[in-house]
């Protein structure tokens, strides 16, 4: 055996000298549960690791020890974001809760930071990583994380094989739409915030839990009733216009976000009529910057921002897993002042 080096080797020298990718060495060294690294594959890793001098940072202690180590959180905007911000402090709160550590790393949607981020993590010998977006969306896991225990937070792996933790966008839309029909109205409609066609799994998910809830309460499906915007407040305006100048103009609106609401908002002000005497609304997101701050303020569903967080790194943790993939996380209807009976006490 040649004499080790004076300096500390590195894991990509022993990723070099074993002829692997780094993250096969980090699983490796890191003794990551439920890797498969083939038996030949490890042995030769770790017989580079012995070859070169290669000594694990103190401070990456393993999960199957269950000690103090490192867990790797990358997300597009989610650390700048002033509302999914608060995934980072559901998921650090949940890493500290085991004595671990949360390196965060906002990416900006650049596909060339977001690869030198995960190559700097893997580096750290990190544990597992929270692969995070701003939106719920499919997206496709980088290669470089195969292998390693990987958590997609706030969106879904478009290959199904990665585990995911996602808001519950259907059941989301129903509660909005209940709320709705609860408070009398029948004549509902809904301002999406993407085409069906886009296959978004909010614009989806909250159309579908919309549908499902007027099918429940035995009210028909209006096609004519739903429009399809961009989340924008623009558009929220615009199609309320619309909206409000049919022949018979709906008496609430289920806004598929906050922003969209807002517009709403403003169109039925210009028109002279009032939330929620003339129209009702319901939004989604609860973007706390805007939603409690509206006139009257927005009745909307909740994104569990913080549950999410906690539940991504829980199950890196080894927490047990659900049934399903992704897991859904229920979205909390908060109530403000922007719903009631249709004017006059008569069903819309």
């Amino acid at each position: 055996m040649t004499p080790r080096p004076a300096r500390i080797a590195t894991m990509n020298e022993v990723a070099a000298a074993a002829g692997v990718s780094q993250a096969t060495v980090s699983l490796v060294l890191n003794k990551a549960g439920g890797s498969r690294v083939a038996e030949a594959t490890r042995q030769r890793v770790l017989e580079a690791a012995e070859e070169l001098g290669y000594r694990p940072n103190a401070a990456a202690k393993t999960l199957r020890k269950g000690a103090a180590g490192l867990i790797g959180f990358v997300g597009d905007v989610v650390a700048s974001s002033p509302f999914a911000g608060r995934i980072v402090e559901g998921a650090q709160a949940r890493a500290w809760d085991d004595g671990m550590l949360l390196l965060t790393v906002n990416t900006g949607g650049d596909e060339r930071l977001e690869a030198a981020a995960i190559d700097a993590l893997l580096a750290q010998r990190v544990a597992g990583i929270v692969y995070a977006s701003m939106y719920h969306r499919r997206l496709t896991v980088p290669e470089a994380l195969e292998g390693l225990p990987t958590v997609v937070l706030n969106s879904e792996d478009a290959a199904g094989r990665a585990r995911a933790v996602v808001p519950d966008e259907f059941e989301g839309g129903r509660a909005a739409t209940r709320a709705l029909l609860e408070a009398g109205h029948r004549r509902i409609a809904m301002i999406n915030i993407e085409t069906l066609a886009s296959g978004l799994p909010a614009a989806v998910g909250r159309h579908d839990g919309y549908r499902s809830a007027l099918g429940d309460a035995g009210v028909a499906y209006d096609r004519r009733l739903v429009r399809e915007g961009d989340g924008n407040p623009q558009g929220g305006f615009d199609h309320t216009l619309a909206l409000m100048s049919a022949a018979s103009p709906p008496t609430a609106i289920f806004c598929a976000n906050d922003r969209t609401a807002w517009g709403a908002y403003q169109a039925l002000e210009t028109l002279g009529l009032e939330v929620p005497r003339d129209v009702s609304i319901v939004g989604f997101d609860n973007q706390e910057t805007l939603a409690p701050f509206l006139r009257p303020g927005l009745t909307t569903l909740g994104l569990p921002f913080v549950e999410m967080g906690r539940r991504a790194v829980d199950l890196l943790l080894g927490g047990h897993a659900a049934d399903e993939i992704p897991e859904r996380i229920e979205c909390p209807l908060i109530e403000r002042g922007s719903v009631a009976a249709p004017r006059g006490g008569r069903v819309g």
